[in-house]
């Protein structure tokens, strides 16, 4: 990098904007599924927030607005597209954001969204989403139609 200009962690080719810039033009879609503050007992050896515990939190938020949605037990199928965009610390305040995208006949597709306000600061940040497939079952775990709520 030539000397005199200044390197920023968002300025990768990859990235056509900056994830500041990203997430101040953009707010949660969804709805509010789960929120809870990122605890010690979460991080991995580094001390950074487990990236598995976050994806667990994705997968409960999925699980309870599909089976709101399906008004029946429902399983996780598929995670698919995970993008982490920025860490999660301890003292964040996490909040998943889920919506349901597609209803097939016995499958919901449900993309995930997670926003942290940082601890003391107050900044919020989108910090990854992924997409989640969900299947209505009966009580012997057999796929079964999504009678979406409401209808």
């Amino acid at each position: 990098m030539p000397v005199g200009v200044p390197w920023e962690a968002d300025s990768f080719p990859y990235n056509c904007y900056s994830s500041r810039q990203m997430n101040e033009a953009e707010e949660p879609r969804g709805e509010l599924v789960i929120q809870t503050i990122a605890m010690p007992r979460d991080t991995n050896p580094n001390g950074d927030i487990f990236g598995g515990w976050l994806t667990s939190q994705m997968d409960l938020g999925s699980g309870i607005l599909a089976a709101k949605t399906a008004q029946a037990r429902v399983v996780t199928v598929a995670m698919e597209g995970m993008s982490f965009l920025q860490p999660v610390r301890v003292g964040d305040t996490v909040r998943c954001y889920a919506r349901v995208e597609k209803i097939g006949r016995t499958s919901m597709t449900i993309p995930v969204e997670v926003w942290v306000t940082r601890y003391m600061t107050g900044e919020r940040l989108r910090v990854t989403h992924g997409v989640f497939t969900l299947v209505a079952v009966d009580e012997f775990g057999k796929p079964i139609p999504v009678k979406p709520y409401g209808a």
